[in-house]
């Protein structure tokens, strides 16, 4: 989009560094201070989340993050390390909170409950108004100088992981025969994930809800067609 399964999918070693870097230097300052935060974590995070969403990895400054969080430097670094730290968090925040939908989709019972579910659901997610345009996951990390590299391969691997989960998914519909034989399973997973991605291109470019829809129509619509040849085998 981890929302795609226990959500926990950074499991690089550069991610465990940077949230353990975190942890300690969270940890150390709260010790120097003696005292509580003077201000709500939970909201900082999600301000810095909607930072990063709007502009990217690259595109945030420093300023916008602290701005945002409403905190000061020191602070922000006390409480959440470098920026690299922050922005893991973020994606953390929003694979658990926004991109719910993609988990309550692959739960359902049915392969086309699914299927619809992921992109009805992308369309509705992408079109709502409080949200910035387009999705993070998908524009937050794409393109990177050389040294946020490992934000831009972290972004891959959350994504090719996603990939993996509806897969899974997918064998699992292929098993009982609601997915025909000759359909890969792995295929059918980088073209869902494929709609969802364009999906969230034209979200980006300033689609309406009502655009996303019929766009979501005419996919499930062709993926329908594919699906029928399940009740012929």
């Amino acid at each position: 989009m981890s929302a795609w399964g226990n959500g926990r999918t950074f499991s690089n070693l550069s991610f465990q560094k940077c949230v353990q870097r975190c942890m300690n230097s969270s940890t150390a300052a709260e010790i120097r201070m003696g005292r509580p935060r003077g201000f709500d974590e939970d909201a900082a995070l999600e301000a810095a989340m909607r930072v990063f969403w709007e502009k990217s990895y690259e595109g945030a400054t420093m300023a916008d993050l602290t701005k945002a969080m409403g905190i000061n430097r020191s602070s922000m670094y006390a409480a959440f390390g470098d920026k690299e730290s922050i922005f893991h968090r973020a994606i953390e925040r929003y694979q658990e909170g926004p991109m719910t939908y993609i988990r309550q989709a692959l739960g359902r019972p049915s392969l086309r409950e699914v299927v619809a579910g992921l992109i009805q659901g992308t369309a509705e997610f992408l079109s709502t108004r409080s949200n910035p345009p387009g999705c993070l996951l998908i524009q937050g990390a794409l393109a990177c100088g050389t040294n946020a590299e490992p934000v831009k391969q972290a972004m891959i691997d959350w994504r090719k992981n996603g990939e993996a989960v509806m897969r899974k998914r997918l064998q699992q519909a292929q098993s009982v025969g609601e997915l025909p034989r000759e359909i890969q399973p792995a295929d059918f997973a980088r073209y869902l994930s494929s709609v969802m991605a364009g999906l969230g291109i034209q979200a980006a470019n300033g689609a309406t809800r009502a655009e996303l829809r019929g766009v979501a129509a005419i996919a499930l619509r062709s993926i329908e067609t594919v699906l029928s040849g399940a009740r012929s085998t």
